[in-house]
């Protein structure tokens, strides 16, 4: 068990009563996914694991948090499913330990980290960001993690250097998921190196507090807050510098609706639906959309003198 000071332990690690035993009582139950081993699955043994050392960050909202339940139930993870419950009902199946990834292409000193290693590569922080996603919902989410640049300064990235690919486990043993073709896997995303170093760009192990949940990107994801959620690859094994935009999933899979930048421009309307309107969850009426999701003041300076109509 990892034991920590409770006078450094932040409020929102603090589980409520009802929902800790509500969350005993679950994990009570599952041992009754004994049964279940027939179908491959078992349960996450990192899951609840209290994160040490965590800091208050310096990027915080004063919002509502959405609820730990809503936000490890309500999720897109096709890795595990189109359903928005697929994630939590089948991410058991995914072995989080061992882990690496790998850091790699046009960077001076190439390596592997095993997982644990990059839990101790920086501190730790707390960052309250809102995650908006494409289809029109949204959520406000405690992520811990550190910023993505820590890493990347370590890889030394070379003049040629430009942009930076993500890429997420494909394995259809542990994601059944990756079964169909409804992407063509493994699943891609890419950030202008300026993008990718930009203090916002958070690498996340965590959420309130705790080891990142199997469904929500287990054990290690990217969180960019000013860019709609699909942009933020989860289960990453592979990290490349390269020259050129790498071809995205989503890019691949339907190009008239998803572009490279994706940043949340309420202007710029889905093919399919309206962006100007969100609905956060947990909450009954919608609320207008903020250009780059709130982060205006951060992060509209990476896009000066772009067209963001046509560079959407």
């Amino acid at each position: 068990m990892l034991m920590r000071d409770p006078d450094v332990i932040l409020p929102s690690e603090i589980t409520p009563p009802e929902i800790y035993r509500e969350r005993r009582r679950f994990m009570q139950g599952m041992g009754a996914l004994a049964a279940g081993a027939a179908f491959g699955a078992t349960r996450d043994a990192h899951a609840g694991v209290k994160l040490v050392g965590v800091r208050a960050g310096d990027y915080q909202l004063d919002e509502d948090k959405t609820s730990y339940k809503d936000v490890t139930t309500y999720n897109n993870f096709y890795e595990f499913g189109v359903d928005k419950s697929d994630p939590a009902e089948h991410a058991g199946s995914l072995k989080t330990r061992p882990w690496t990834v790998t850091v790699e292409g046009d960077v001076k000193q190439s390596k592997t980290w095993d997982i644990d290693s990059l839990l101790k590569l920086a501190p730790l922080e707390e960052r309250v960001y809102r995650l908006r996603c494409v289809e029109g919902w949204s959520m406000v989410i405690p992520w811990v993690g550190f910023p993505l640049a820590e890493l990347l300064r370590r890889a030394e990235p070379t003049g040629n250097a430009r942009y930076v690919e993500f890429v997420s486990l494909h394995d259809p043993r542990q994601m059944p998921g990756q079964r169909s073709s409804v992407l063509d896997w493994p699943y891609v995303e890419g950030l202008r190196l300026d993008e990718a170093m930009h203090p916002l760009t958070l690498l996340a192990m965590g959420l309130y507090g705790e080891v990142l949940p199997n469904q929500n990107g287990a054990p290690i994801r990217l969180v960019v807050p000013w860019k709609y959620g699909f942009k933020s690859a989860k289960s990453i094994v592979k990290i490349r510098l390269v020259e050129k935009p790498p071809l995205t999933a989503w890019m691949k899979a339907a190009p008239a609706e998803y572009g490279f930048y994706s940043n949340v421009n309420p202007q710029v309307d889905h093919p399919r639906w309206s962006q100007a309107k969100e609905r956060r969850i947990g909450e009954f009426f919608k609320r207008d959309t903020l250009m780059f999701n709130g982060y205006g003041n951060q992060v509209a300076q990476l896009y000066r003198g772009m067209d963001l109509k046509k560079f959407f």
